[in-house]
């Protein structure tokens, strides 16, 4: 099977790397054509995944025309926010994907849709069956080979099956699901709640603040989720809790790594400014918190992290805020 990767950031390259074992003919797509010289060259990717040396057997392009034509499977694996962009170029190749399979394996909601990836996906690109990968995934404890579990889901169990089968291993345990709702939003909403553990992080708080807003972070991402139509097992699994515990107390962690900065009093675009990766959880919260407020949600958490970054509020007072709204039943 010839596997195509989209987006050459830590988690496209570890998938790479990880499908790379199994044998399969793998082709990496990087938008700049002069970073996949240098990686072509060293077999390495500083920028997103330093220290792995990539295996000979992974070709590196920047020809979008040109892997998307040799791919029988596509993993979209670019960032929410150049989500469309990459999509719309995909679109401009003409390639025909008719009937072939696209996993997205990103975390997040288009902000101005309020959409899920596999949503977009869909609307972008006619003919093409999608199904979604995610869990609790530090690209580099993956990479590193380090046990791994996540979550296929396709609205085919079929489909979800071959995916399943195709990443697979000894050490990346994987799961099917049909909850494509579940298993994207808790990818996403995670996200948001390890901001907030970042920021608690960097104001020094201790294990009781994290656990609070661990258990009722999931209880935003649940009541988020039977609004849209989730699963409630999906949220209580490995791509909803599970990938809230990791992201939220990995030190690796972008999302979290953020929060400790916002939390140690800097501000969000200063931040953003220094940071190579991604921290999804910063748009993500735009489209969550928006999300809400058109469903009636409930979720106090989002939009105090939503007010962090987006109105540059105050840590303590934010802290404040939460702590001391009307009380209730749990």
């Amino acid at each position: 099977m010839n596997i195509t990767i989209i987006g050459d950031g830590g988690w496209g390259t570890t998938l790479a790397i990880h499908l790379s074992k199994k044998k399969f003919a793998i082709k990496l797509w990087g938008p700049s054509a002069s970073y996949i010289a240098e990686m072509s060259k060293t077999r390495l990717n500083p920028k997103f995944l330093p220290g792995i040396k990539l295996p000979d057997n992974i070709e590196l392009s920047s020809d979008l025309k040109s892997v998307l034509s040799s791919a029988d499977l596509l993993v979209f694996a670019v960032p929410s926010k150049y989500a469309i962009t990459v999509l719309k170029q995909i679109k401009t190749a003409k390639v025909d994907l008719n009937k072939k399979i696209m996993v997205s394996v990103t975390k997040g909601l288009d902000d101005k849709s309020l959409k899920r990836m596999s949503e977009i996906i869909t609307d972008n690109i006619k003919g093409i069956e999608v199904a979604v990968l995610s869990g609790p995934t530090i690209a580099m404890e993956i990479a590193l080979g380090i046990p791994s579990t996540a979550v296929a889901a396709s609205k085919k169990m079929k489909t979800a099956k071959t995916i399943q089968a195709i990443f697979n291993s000894s050490t990346f345990r994987i799961y099917s699901s049909t909850d494509v709702i579940g298993v994207e939003l808790g990818g996403t909403v995670k996200n948001i709640i390890a901001v907030a553990c970042g920021v608690c992080d960097g104001l020094k708080f201790g294990t009781n603040t994290k656990a609070a807003l661990v258990t009722r972070g999931l209880t935003e991402m649940a009541r988020l989720g039977k609004a849209m139509g989730a699963k409630a097992k999906t949220l209580n699994g490995l791509s909803g809790l599970g990938d809230l515990v990791t992201t939220c107390f990995s030190p690796r962690s972008r999302n979290r790594t953020f929060g400790e900065q916002l939390g140690l009093g800097k501000k969000a675009k200063d931040i953003l400014a220094s940071m190579e990766m991604v921290a999804e959880g910063v748009e993500s919260v735009k489209a969550v918190h928006k999300l809400s407020q058109k469903l009636n949600v409930s979720m106090p958490i989002t939009t105090e992290v939503y007010n962090l970054v987006y109105k540059n509020k105050n840590a303590m007072q934010a802290v404040s805020d939460l702590m001391t709204r009307k009380t209730k039943s749990e």
